[in-house]
């Protein structure tokens, strides 16, 4: 079989000193980059250190680092020794890590220096990791110096072989709806994510697709693995605001940014208030940009397709149980159906079924199920979760979503957050978007409140656009003009919209703050 490894030596082989990766930091005028074949080289490298340390096909070695060159390079070396890499989420706590370490019995852990005081916070309960690997400076005795480390390691491919179904990743999510859930994926579901997104975006060696969300998240590493299977380079950006995201694709000529829903507002209101000048950079090279992890308000493309009318535009659903993005796509050439996720992806099939599983009638809400070689192993030691989400290869994704006429997609809410209200659902991501249409409105969140006579009620948290008033009769008054009755919102909440690294609101710590379930 082909893994994804192999593309990184077929990259290193066919094109050795084309620029791989580059790295940029900035707030410090920090540059950096590999060649592909330098990036080869050092992944063997950390590959050979990591088995003369004892790690072999099987183990798990944890990875908890910001985003950087030394990332990739360390994650290629980790899969190439046949162990599992274990991304960490740089938010988790010293609580987290140690709930993680455990499930996963991580023989070994790679980290930089930002997370040491969380380490030593709970490393005395950690005795299976054998091994700590330090990247950066201030390194504790009793850890390896990661750059001395693999200067003294050899170059040379381990030759460890490896199959389709063998495990490659132990991803835990993110945790914003409880515990973080341990998803085992194997090299056979990373091809499937590179294939599809080269599939639908049609990267070739000339693009140059500039990297912003967090590695250890699916999303982002399995976007870039469309450029990895042609050798198309990438752009590192480790600080993000919208003139840092603006610089990058102008002195790099970026080609293909994925964006967050909050960075894209954040753009447009740098654009709207004349903090941004599209004429201060020269962005005719910037072909697509494309969003994914969370509802897209289709107010928002709108809004960005005025400052640029002629560049493509994607939204992405996906989730970490079906190897990241891409099982469903609205696809480039559909941008009149804004606001669909769009329809199966490439290698990807789709149903919408009902509470027993029966596929829904054509313009029902029912659950949204994918199946494709994207789809997870398990949940790792937890065949219960696994046989309630995985059924006759079909993946339970917990997203309520409609089919139109012309079978796009549409994703109305997750299951459990959906808000009954004497009996009505009340799909918060459709009021959601409806609200985001107000030209005052810069993010907003709408959870389900307790309420003593009608089981609960749907409450907009609202966080006004910077510099403007909002007043809860202006959205009462545009809600009435705009959403049906029972759909409107009882309670408006003017506060900050919790989002995670990845841009999912956390509703969770809305619900805990305002009374929620």
């Amino acid at each position: 079989m082909t893994t994804i490894s192999d593309m990184l030596t077929r990259n290193a082989t066919m094109y050795p000193d084309d620029t791989a990766l580059a790295e940029l930091k900035p707030s410090e005028n920090i540059r950096k980059e590999i060649t592909w074949k330098e990036l080869d080289e050092r992944a063997n490298r950390v590959a050979n250190a990591l088995m003369d340390r004892g790690i072999r096909k099987g183990d798990r070695i944890i990875q908890w680092m910001m985003n950087s060159i030394n990332w990739l390079e360390i994650y290629f070396g980790i899969i190439r020794t046949g162990a599992w890499v274990v991304p960490l989420n740089f938010r988790f706590t010293s609580r987290d890590l140690k709930y993680c370490a455990d499930i996963a019995e991580a023989k070994a852990m790679i980290l930089g220096e930002e997370f040491t005081e969380r380490l030593q916070a709970v490393r005395s309960q950690l005795p299976a990791i054998q091994h700590y690997i330090l990247v950066g400076g201030n390194v504790p005795r009793d850890m390896d110096e990661y750059e001395n480390l693999i200067s003294n390691s050899s170059s040379t491919p381990v030759g460890v072989e490896l199959d389709d179904e063998d495990g490659c990743g132990l991803y835990f999510t993110s945790g914003t709806t409880g515990a973080p859930k341990p998803i085992f994926l194997s090299h056979n579901n990373m091809v499937c994510a590179a294939i599809t997104e080269q599939s639908h975006h049609y990267q070739s060696r000339e693009d140059n697709f500039v990297l912003l969300p967090p590695l250890y998240h699916a999303g982002a590493k399995m976007h870039w693995f469309g450029s990895l299977i042609v050798g198309g380079r990438a752009t590192l950006l480790t600080e993000i605001n919208p003139r840092y995201i603006f610089e990058a694709v102008h002195q790099e000529r970026g080609t293909i940014v994925w964006l967050l829903v909050p960075w894209t507002h954040d753009i447009l209101v740098a654009l709207d208030n004349g903090e941004l000048r599209k004429e201060d950079y020269d962005l005719s090279c910037w072909r697509l940009m494309h969003i994914g992890a969370q509802p897209v308000p289709p107010t928002l493309v709108q809004r960005w397709k005025e400052y640029f009318p002629d560049m493509q535009y994607d939204t992405n659903y996906g989730l970490t149980e079906a190897a990241g993005p891409g099982c469903v796509h609205l696809g480039i050439e559909n941008e009149r159906k804004v606001g669909a996720i769009g329809k199966a992806g490439f290698n990807w099939d789709v149903r919408i079924v009902d509470d027993s599983g029966e596929d829904v009638t054509q313009g029902e809400v029912g659950e949204l199920l994918v199946k494709g070689c994207g789809v997870m192993k398990e949940y790792y030691k937890n065949p219960e979760k696994t046989a309630e989400t995985i059924k006759d290869g079909w993946l339970y994704t917990g997203d309520m979503a409609r089919m139109d006429s012309e079978g796009f997609i549409y994703l109305v809410d997750r299951k459990k957050d959906i808000v009954i209200t004497g009996g009505e659902n009340i799909y918060p991501v459709e009021v959601e978007e409806a609200i985001h249409s107000h030209p005052k409105v810069y993010d907003v969140a709408v959870i389900g409140i307790p309420d003593a006579r009608l089981g609960e009620i749907a409450a907009a948290i609202i966080d006004p656009k910077p510099g403007d008033t909002l007043t809860e009769a202006e959205i009462n008054a545009f809600c009435e003009q705009n959403l049906a009755k029972y759909n409107r919102p009882r309670r408006i909440i003017f506060d900050r919209v919790p989002r995670s690294p990845t841009g999912k609101i956390e509703k969770p710590e809305l619900r805990r703050k305002y009374g929620g379930q």
